[in-house]
């Protein structure tokens, strides 16, 4: 059970950051600095960032990739990590918009299909490595 555990973490953790920074780094750069910009700092704390990554990792294993290896499907995995990326993500945006001046409600809504996407990609991947894992002789 730790093992599985263990290469499930691994595997869903490289898709997780891995997606995440192409998409933070190339991809929306620019869509998210023209509209949120000003509350943007110049430099992430990388140190906040990544325990967030840890943690939120470990919410996915747990929640979708695990679910999905008791129970043999990668459906499991992508519907379970679709939905937590959509309350994680929701639970952020909607905070935002309902609490920050100028939020931008096109923000809100293409982070909240990026959470969709990325979460259940992840859990998804992450299950079907671990699958494979577990499935190879010893």
């Amino acid at each position: 059970m730790i093992a599985s555990y263990a290469t499930a973490y691994v595997a869903t953790a490289i898709v997780f950051f891995g997606l995440d920074f192409l998409w933070l780094s190339t991809i929306s750069t620019n869509f998210y600095r023209s509209r949120i910009g000003a509350l943007l700092l110049d430099q992430p704390h990388f140190g906040v960032a990544g325990l967030f990554y840890l943690v939120y990792v470990a919410g996915i294993v747990h929640f979708a990739t695990m679910p999905a290896l008791n129970g043999a499907s990668w459906t499991t995995a992508l519907i379970n990590g679709a939905l937590l990326g959509l309350v994680a993500y929701g639970t952020y945006d909607m905070t935002n918009l309902a609490t920050l001046k100028n939020w931008s409600v096109t923000v809100s809504v293409v982070d909240m299909a990026w959470g969709v996407a990325l979460t259940g990609t992840a859990a998804t991947i992450g299950y079907l490595v671990t699958a494979w894992a577990m499935a190879r002789p010893s």
